[in-house]
């Protein structure tokens, strides 16, 4: 027999959800057969799977370890959590932590580090958080198997900047939303080629070619388009660049480089939607290969959920290095 405990981890799912997690080579007839047989319990009491589990509960299994064993894929043959157990004994890269307490975990991302794998080989962000968290004793491997803890938003692979984790269920399910709802503020720093005269609020289309995985800036709605808003104000500027911060009202896949290139000012180091001409230069001086954008800023709406005591709390991420240098350079910054 073995018992689970429900944590606020597994709270709020179904029964079934959750054993289709436990017991993830079972099939769902199984389990609804054991627990028609009272061989799965909820809190002592016959159960039929579509019970919402809150914290506290106690599920029951009368099965032997043999029994649960043979229904239950190794936690650690799930390839995100295989990449995080294999990497947990001294982390590949280093997480440059900007805040952390019990709920959420926020990172400076590096350029060059995915939010999340893209394909097999992989290492992300999720898996270096989850390493961090098996190492320093936070999680368990056995807890992977109800539980992940994940990213709540995404920034392009040389994108820099804060990115927020949810080390808990309820945490990563509240701050999605917040994403999602767009009621948490994002702000950006980047340089751009040429001279921005005044701040602006711009509106458009942004219309996705999947094969290329490249946009199109349109000034009216086409099918597959959607609307997209972006708002900047001008911090310093020059003969040939200026330094904006970036509010991203919208977020859309490459919203803000190709937004700023549309309105006639692409952003320095953009492989994709920049100019080529600028960008070897940058690339001879500086070595840049990547676009000179960092998400600087959160500002936390209020909220008086899970987690209210974060309610207009702003965090902040130190701009990279060669970015800071390269602004220094040309005298905005």
């Amino acid at each position: 027999m073995q018992e689970l405990h429900v944590t606020g981890n597994e709270a709020g799912q179904r029964l079934d959800k959750l054993l289709a997690k436990f017991l993830n080579q079972a099939p769902k007839s199984f389990l609804y057969k054991m627990m028609r047989k009272k061989n799965i319990t909820l809190n002592g009491r016959k159960c039929s799977g579509n019970e919402k589990l809150v914290a506290g509960d106690i599920v029951k299994l009368f099965f032997s370890d043999e029994t649960i064993e043979k229904f239950s894929a190794p936690v650690s043959g799930n390839p995100v959590v295989k990449k995080a157990v294999q990497g947990k004994s001294g982390s590949r890269k280093t997480l440059y932590i900007l805040y952390e307490d019990e709920q959420i975990l926020l990172l400076n991302k590096p350029v060059g580090m995915l939010s999340q794998k893209a394909k097999e080989s992989d290492v992300s962000a999720v898996e270096l958080l989850i390493e961090y968290l098996l190492s320093s004793g936070q999680l368990s491997e056995s807890q992977l198997r109800t539980f992940h803890p994940a990213v709540c938003n995404r920034l392009d692979r040389n994108t820099s900047g804060i990115l927020v984790a949810g080390k808990t269920l309820p945490a990563l399910q509240e701050m999605s939303r917040f994403f999602k709802e767009r009621s948490i503020a994002k702000y950006y720093r980047c340089l751009v080629a040429g001279v921005v005269r005044e701040d602006a609020y711009i509106r458009g289309y942004l219309w996705k070619n999947e094969k290329t995985n490249k946009v199109r800036i349109l000034a009216e709605e086409r099918p597959g388009s959607v609307q997209i808003e972006t708002e900047y104000r001008v911090l310093k500027k020059n003969t040939a660049v200026s330094l904006l911060e970036v509010h991203l009202i919208t977020g859309k896949t490459h919203q803000i480089r190709a937004h700023l290139a549309s309105a006639g000012h692409p952003m320095i180091g953009d492989y994709k939607y920049g100019n080529p001409a600028v960008n070897e230069s940058y690339r001879k001086i500086y070595g840049l290969k990547s676009q000179l954008l960092h998400a600087c800023r959160l500002e936390i709406p209020q909220s008086g959920g899970t987690l209210g005591y974060l309610s207009g709390k702003t965090f902040t991420a130190e701009l990279p290095e060669l970015f800071a240098k390269i602004c220094k350079d040309k005298g905005v910054m």
